[in-house]
């Protein structure tokens, strides 16, 4: 199995992903690996780590989740791996639920997320975003 870690999606991956069938609420899960140390373009907050320049991102989008009507199931530290392997891994783990396919995409392409998104950039090694539905609906 190849594992990529990535910051921000191929074109042809989100357009994939958006063009996608609506099929109602999801939780994505999100594995994330954060840099050493933050680098923001601007070259500002030199001494943030990559997981605080992130934690100021997430504190944020977690309020636009909520006002999507989703909420942030589950966000904690990857502390150990118990079965499989891997080169390295995540630094933490976050379940976020939508209710709906349109709903994640308005809030990607929000102006609001626009406004935070350097914090992303700045914190984040990469990630993979994953997502689920429920066998139980």
């Amino acid at each position: 199995m190849n594992v990529v870690n990535a910051v921000y999606p191929e074109p042809a991956q989100a357009k994939a992903f958006f063009t996608g069938e609506e099929d109602g609420p999801f939780v994505m899960v999100n594995l994330l690996r954060f840099k050493p140390k933050a680098t923001y373009e601007d070259g500002s907050n030199p001494e943030m780590t990559g997981k605080e320049a992130y934690q100021i991102y997430g504190d944020a989008v977690a309020k636009l989740v909520e006002g999507l009507g989703g909420k942030i199931r589950f966000s904690g530290d990857v502390t150990g791996l118990m079965l499989g392997e891997v080169e390295d891994l995540w630094d933490m783990v976050a379940l976020a639920e939508y209710p709906s396919l349109a709903a994640f995409r308005a809030m990607s392409i929000s102006p609001e997320m626009q406004a935070i998104s350097h914090h992303r950039s700045a914190g984040l090694a990469g990630q993979l975003n994953i997502k689920t539905k429920s066998v139980r609906d």
